[in-house]
């Protein structure tokens, strides 16, 4: 009849059916719902966490009678069978909307109608909740070990470098001399921060929401606290609303991600800018080099320019969570379909940069001698009004003095060490004979033993307490 459309009886209403919901439906949805309620080609990676949650599930109905201990044992046999089937590259059916439905028809393959039992007592919304929470806490332990070996690579290269004077630079000037084992500690220090933000993301995400059911909390008694336990989770979410709607951790775990893909875009920039001709601090290994299609004398540091863009890519992600959250009601919504393809790209883009960027630093070679020959004795001009002050002159005073004498250089094309001893003695009494040995580096280096300093024995004081805490990682 014109103006109607028959809906074709959607296959999983029929017998022999595994889809998890259309009961209640006449018809089939149309092939345009179909297309984009299908997600499976981004929640496939979640298997593994739904079979072991589905095994421990089938034991927690034993005592709650739903099933007997042998059923149990035939579901969790035939859940082992399908995960083998699945990582040996299983075909997916257009009928498998998402992961838990094509688990579901593989295990019934495996296990027979004892199967359609296993779903009792929980929903897919806390069965997806408790899936991306094991699958959260098992990347970012997997993140963490990445991390690991770029700062256990970071402390072996400070180690060599602990004798070699660099700049240290503000606004991207020369400021003053530094051990550039002080400086690559400083990236060090930040990735600790990051593992502290990923480790209290892991903790977020170790609250287990099975059993909450649809919304309402399961119908059947199950001990949770030891499901929860069995699962590898700490806690169990003490609310059933919340629990099916909680993506709290997911934001948590992309704001980790996104703060670490700033900490290595800075040391990117840093050796990006280091290894460039104009400074020539460092030169790029090979195997962590591309070249020119044209210029034939191209060293191009491909995977430090690629983590300069990782921010972009993983800031991207944490605003589109945010904002696939922001106008959710309590409970679960199907917007949630969209919350795993940004945690999974962030964490996917991690684990490629990380040990590119890892293999970059490891592979450097630094030129000790051009970055000793980049400080200049103008950097040492604190060290002179530092000198003032210890012969009882105000720091004001003191700062204009030796700001005279940086005037006069500069006037001259000259270096401070290159002005008239005269000068420093009319610049200021304070400034005595010896004022010119303040200009030293090494000098400058030495003074500077204050806790987190840039003295030798603050830097190795440093790397011992590094060492230290890497080894907890």
């Amino acid at each position: 009849m014109k103006g109607h459309t028959t809906r074709a009886r959607h296959p999983r209403s029929s017998a022999g059916s595994h889809q998890l919901w259309g009961g209640r439906f006449a018809g089939g949805p149309h092939p345009a719902l179909v297309a984009v309620n299908r997600s499976i080609d981004v929640d496939l990676r979640l298997w593994p966490f739904d079979v072991q949650l589905s095994k421990a599930w089938a034991s927690t109905l034993v005592p709650a009678r739903v099933l007997t201990a042998r059923e149990a044992g035939r579901i969790r046999r035939g859940l082992d069978r399908v995960g083998r089937r699945i990582a040996a590259g299983v075909r997916i059916l257009p009928a498998d909307e998402d992961v838990h439905t094509l688990i579901d028809r593989l295990l019934h393959e495996e296990a027979g109608a004892v199967a359609s039992r296993l779903h009792t007592g929980r929903s897919r919304n806390d069965q997806v909740a408790t899936a991306s929470r094991l699958y959260t806490m098992h990347a970012i332990d997997s993140t963490i070990g990445k991390m690991g070996a770029l700062m256990r690579t970071c402390l072996d290269r400070a180690e060599t470098l602990t004798g070699a004077l660099m700049p240290a630079y503000t606004h991207l000037q020369r400021a003053q001399p530094v051990t550039a084992a002080h400086w690559l500690l400083a990236h060090f220090w930040a990735l600790t921060r990051d593992v502290e933000r990923l480790r209290a993301a892991r903790r977020a995400a170790g609250v287990m929401p099975l059993g909450s059911g649809a919304v309402a909390g399961s119908a059947f008694r199950a001990n949770r606290r030891r499901l929860a336990r069995d699962l590898g989770f700490h806690s169990i979410s003490p609310n059933s609303i919340d629990a099916v709607g909680d993506r709290d951790f997911m934001l948590e775990t992309l704001f980790a991600l996104a703060t670490l893909a700033v900490h290595a875009s800075r040391l990117a920039e840093d050796l990006i800018l280091f290894g460039s001709s104009e400074f020539g601090f460092v030169r790029f290994g090979d195997a962590f080099s591309t070249g020119s299609s044209m210029m034939p004398q191209k060293r191009n540091p491909d995977a430090l320019e690629l983590a300069r863009a990782f921010p972009g890519r993983v800031t991207g992600s944490l605003m589109a969570l945010l904002m696939v959250l922001k106008g959710t009601p309590s409970g679960y919504n199907k917007d949630f379909q969209e919350d795993k393809r940004p945690l999974f790209d962030a964490l996917d883009a991690a684990a490629l940069l990380l040990p590119a960027i890892t293999g970059t630093v490891r592979t450097l070679r630094f030129d000790r001698q051009r970055m000793r020959s980049a400080v200049s004795s103008a950097m040492m001009a604190t060290d002179l009004a530092d000198q003032m002050v210890r012969r009882r002159a105000s720091f004001r005073e003191a700062h204009a003095a030796v700001g005279s004498l940086v005037r006069q250089a500069e006037e001259t094309g000259t270096d401070l060490s290159g002005l008239d001893p005269a000068a420093f003695a009319k610049a200021h009494p304070a400034l005595g004979i010896n004022a010119r040995r303040e200009l030293d580096p090494e000098r400058s280096v030495r003074q500077r033993e204050i806790e987190g300093g840039t003295g030798p024995l603050a830097v190795r004081r440093q790397l011992t307490e590094a060492m230290r805490m890497l080894d907890k990682l």
